[in-house]
C-alpha cells in the first residue's frame, strides 16, 4: 500500500511492496524524487546499467538523476520505496547533520548500496515500521517527526557504508572525507569544469596532492573519474532521451562534438549511436 504525504511544497512517500506489486516500485512517477530502496535477498535491481542480484538484504540510495529498474522476472524482489523531495530533505542543504552527500549520494566511485547484515536489517525495518506507522498520523508533528526517522535512517546507513567499506577507522577520517567532498564537486560541476587542475583549485589542493590523495587506497585517479562521470552522464541521456549526440555534447560542455565522441568511445569502446542502438535493442 503506498503511503504518501504533502506538507506545502515538501513532499514524502513510503511503498512497502512484494513480488505481486513490485512493478509499481519502477513506476516513472518516482523519478523526480530522492529514492532510498530497501530490498531482500535474492532480489535483483538495476541502476544506471550495472545490475545487483542480492545475496543478502541492502539498502540503495538512488538520487533524481539516476535510473533504477526493479526485476520483476523471478518473483522474488520485494522491499520498500521511500521517496522524497528536495524540499522535504535536502541532501545538500543537511549534509553537515548526516554527512552522507558523496558517499550515499553522488558517489563517483559506485552506486550507493549498503549490504545489510541480519541485526542491520533489523534497524532498517525497524525504522521503516516506524514510518508506516508515523505517515498514517494525524497529530501535529507528522512532517517533523518523518524528516527525523529519515534523517536516522540515512545516519545509520552512513556508518553502515563506512564500516563495510572499513573507512571508519579514526586515523583514515581525514582522506573519506576529503574523497567525499571531491565526489560531491564532481556532481556539482562536471558539466563545465573538466580539468583535474580546476578540482584541486576549489579543494585548495595542487594537482598531484588530489591525485595521491584519491589513489592513496587504490582508487582511480581524478582524470578517470572525472571522465566517468562525465560518460555516465551522457549514458543515460542516451538511453533515456531523444537528444542527439550534437546536443548531449553542448550539455556536457563541449563545444565540439566530434572531440566528445572520440572521448566515448575511449571511455567506452562503443559510439554513442551504437550505445543507443544496444541499450534499446537490450531493453525491447
Amino acid at each position: 500500500m503506498k503511503l504518501f504525504r504533502q506538507f506545502a511544497h515538501k513532499k514524502f512517500g513510503i511503498f512497502p511492496f512484494d513480488s505481486a506489486d513490485s512493478t509499481e516500485a519502477n513506476d516513472a512517477v518516482y523519478q523526480p524524487y530522492i529514492k532510498i530502496l530497501f530490498l531482500r535477498k535474492d532480489s535483483q535491481i538495476t541502476i544506471d546499467f550495472n545490475t545487483y542480484k542480492l545475496e543478502n538484504d541492502a539498502l540503495f540510495f538512488v538520487n533524481i538523476s539516476q535510473w533504477y529498474k526493479l526485476s520483476t522476472e523471478d518473483n522474488v524482489t520485494n522491499g520498500a520505496l521511500i521517496y522524497y523531495n528536495r524540499e522535504f530533505f535536502c541532501v545538500e542543504v543537511h549534509d553537515r547533520e548526516v554527512s552522507c552527500d558523496g558517499i550515499l549520494y553522488n558517489n563517483v566511485y559506485e552506486i550507493p548500496v549498503v549490504h545489510l547484515s541480519k541485526e542491520q536489517s533489523e534497524q532498517v525495518n525497524s525504522i521503516i515500521k516506524e514510518i508506516v506507522q508515523e505517515i498514517k498520523n494525524d497529530e501535529h508533528p507528522v512532517e517533523e517527526m518523518l524528516r527525523v526517522l529519515l534523517k536516522n535512517l540515512i545516519i545509520k546507513a552512513t556508518r553502515m557504508w563506512k564500516s563495510e567499506h572499513a573507512v571508519d577507522a579514526p586515523e583514515v577520517q581525514s582522506d573519506v572525507e576529503f574523497i567525499r567532498q571531491f565526489s560531491r564537486l564532481v556532481d556539482m560541476h562536471f558539466k563545465t569544469e573538466h580539468s583535474v587542475a580546476g578540482y584541486a583549485d576549489k579543494l585548495s589542493v595542487s594537482p598531484k596532492a588530489l591525485h595521491r590523495r584519491l589513489t592513496k587506497f587504490g582508487h582511480e585517479g581524478p582524470n578517470e573519474l572525472i571522465k566517468k562521470r562525465i560518460i555516465l552522464e551522457a549514458q543515460r541521456l542516451l538511453a533515456h532521451t531523444a537528444l542527439s549526440v550534437k546536443e548531449i555534447s553542448h550539455d556536457l560542455g563541449y563545444n565540439d562534438p566530434a572531440y566528445f565522441v572520440r572521448l566515448f568511445v575511449k571511455q567506452t569502446g562503443i559510439s554513442p549511436l551504437e550505445f543507443r542502438k544496444k541499450y534499446y535493442e537490450k531493453n525491447i
